[in-house]
């Protein structure tokens, strides 16, 4: 939310003390609140709205993120490792009914193992110490943990390709195809195997359903260092399609679970040569 009113604050060429005023506040309040550094009042948010010329569905999109700022406080914890971008995903998790998640190159970090987060995690982000990389497991431990609390229905739809591709020890992906194995017997998670000839983006999309509020879906479309927002219409109807065509290309439910017994006897081949050898 932060983020948000300081994009309009700017936009508009006003300056910290322009928002102050408006506030009844100092300068360093508007700073703190936009940096998400202190608790915001609905009736500041309200005013800079106004202030700001917001139109009703940026207001009710402010709101929203309004009531999410009780959610901020996984992610604050975990400030010094979580980019940017990724922040308002994850305030979101936690008020969504549905998600639905594509992924081409990894197992999703909602339903990735221990083990498999940090090989992952190692293999893509060079330089961080052994400090960094094990906080950043932990978010996303937590980010699994808080939304068994919230119960929302999760689609993930995996790249047949994904169950082949190691990040670390075979013993590792044993464990990994397990758990995936374990999620297809539970009532909200819903998993499904791509076919691996299938033409699929290369990027990971998201799609988040909400309860209420104008803006009752959006799409996460991530790349490398960022990712975008979406939640126009017709972009929203472009990734929903794009979706959809995924599923299309998704082995049904027995068939996904025969595709991951496979990859399980595979790795399970694997670790045992490995061990051996």
């Amino acid at each position: 939310m932060g983020d948000e009113l300081r994009f309009h604050r700017e936009r508009l060429g006003y300056t910290l003390a322009d928002a102050a005023r408006v506030i009844r506040g100092s300068t360093s309040k508007v700073s703190r609140l936009e940096r998400g550094e202190s608790p915001a009042k609905p009736r500041d948010v309200h005013d800079l709205a106004v202030f700001y010329h917001l139109s009703p569905e940026q207001r009710v999109e402010l709101e929203q993120l309004l009531a999410q700022t009780g959610n901020a406080d996984l992610w604050a914890r975990f400030a010094d490792v979580t980019p940017n971008f990724l922040k308002r995903l994850i305030r979101l998790e936690a008020t969504a009914q549905e998600i639905c998640v594509f992924e081409p190159r990894v197992v999703p970090g909602l339903l990735q193992t221990v083990a498999y987060a940090r090989a992952i995690v190692r293999m893509m982000e060079i330089g961080l110490s052994d400090v960094e990389v094990e906080r950043i497991v932990e978010l996303r431990r937590q980010r699994q943990m808080r939304l068994d609390k919230t119960a929302p229905t999760v689609a993930a739809l995996i790249s047949e390709e994904v169950l082949y591709r190691s990040p670390g020890a075979a013993a590792d992906m044993v464990e990994q195809v397990l758990h995936l194995l374990r999620a297809t017997g539970m009532e909200r998670v819903n998993v499904r195997v791509v076919r691996k000839e299938a033409m699929v983006p290369p990027y990971p999309v998201f799609h988040l359903k909400f309860a209420d509020g104008v803006h009752q879906e959006l799409a996460y479309v991530e790349q490398l260092d960022g990712a975008n927002y979406i939640t126009q219409k017709r972009q929203l109807d472009k990734y929903r399609r794009l979706l959809d065509n995924v599923r299309a290309n998704a082995y049904g439910r027995e068939e996904s679970i025969a595709a991951l017994q496979r990859a399980l006897d595979h790795w399970t081949e694997q670790a045992a040569a490995e061990e051996s050898g």
